[in-house]
């Protein structure tokens, strides 16, 4: 009777909850709740930690290379077009940098911020292939739990972001991220060209550089909110939650700077989707 109750009242919350929702997204695939990407990244988790691993375990490792050329240039060329239309539907249109409150109307530039933040969302399952690459290669090293926590709660915790608040200010780091994906999965699509080709990864040491410089400016943005006066933002609970996911990504590449660079120590090999310097 007690589960029953609660689980009743949890039912109304949730009812309760959704009605703030965006309207605009009714229909839209995976947004009618938050199950389906739970669901999707609670398989996803199952089979890189678990599943996969078993299967793989009296198999030689796949060979892969053309796939996942094929994939990592994809990515590259999908998040070109993220950064184009994250800049044409307001960060280059209009955005100021600094307050940016979500636009619910229905004006071609707000509908285009939508289609934007929806495909963004969608971008995180696709990355979900970076993990599987690594487990079908038997790269089981790589599959750490920063990585696979990174993978599951991005989709996760976009999921929230694309049916309340679609849009604004929330969105400089989905930018960025698009940006930075640009140049890390030019090089990881390199890289699986092969060996011929490593003689133009001359530009990798700027890699971390280039991620910690995205971090920094996603925390400084974000952390705007909390020295402007009366900003009208829809949804300040997504701003202490992208300026906490950026603070603890700012911490761990700091931490990797000082070792790497500071100390002398030895540069780890950049690894992704199964691929590494010397294959």
């Amino acid at each position: 009777m007690a589960i029953s109750n609660l689980t009743s009242k949890a039912v109304l919350l949730y009812d309760e909850w959704i009605k703030d929702a965006d309207p605009r997204l009714e229909g839209w695939p995976l947004m009618s709740s938050p199950f389906p990407t739970t669901f999707i990244i609670g398989t996803y988790i199952y089979f890189v930690t678990s599943l996969g691993p078993k299967l793989m375990e009296n198999k030689k490792p796949f060979e892969l290379r053309q796939i996942m050329a094929f994939y990592n240039f994809s990515v590259v060329a999908l998040s070109l077009y993220m950064t184009y239309e994250f800049l044409m539907s307001g960060w280059a249109t209009g955005y100021s940098f600094r307050c940016d409150i979500v636009d619910y109307s229905r004006s071609p530039t707000a509908l285009r911020m939508v289609r934007t933040c929806w495909l963004y969302y969608f971008s995180k399952f696709i990355e979900l292939l970076d993990t599987i690459f690594f487990v079908l290669r038997k790269k089981n090293n790589q599959v750490t739990f920063l990585h696979v926590f990174h993978h599951s709660i991005m989709p996760w915790t976009w999921w929230f972001g694309v049916k309340f608040a679609a849009g604004g200010l929330g969105t400089f780091h989905a930018l960025l991220n698009c940006i930075v994906h640009v140049v890390m999965y030019t090089y990881y699509g390199i890289c699986s060209l092969g060996p011929a080709y490593h003689k133009y990864l001359w530009w990798k040491k700027y890699m971390t550089t280039i991620q910690l410089v995205q971090f920094i400016m996603i925390t400084v943005h974000i952390g705007q909110i909390y020295i402007m006066d009366d900003c009208p933002y829809q949804y300040p609970i997504f701003m202490f939650i992208i300026w906490l996911y950026g603070s603890m990504f700012l911490v761990l590449f700091l931490h990797f700077w000082y070792h790497a660079y500071t100390k002398g120590q030895r540069l780890p090999k950049m690894a992704r989707n199964g691929i590494s310097k010397d294959q």
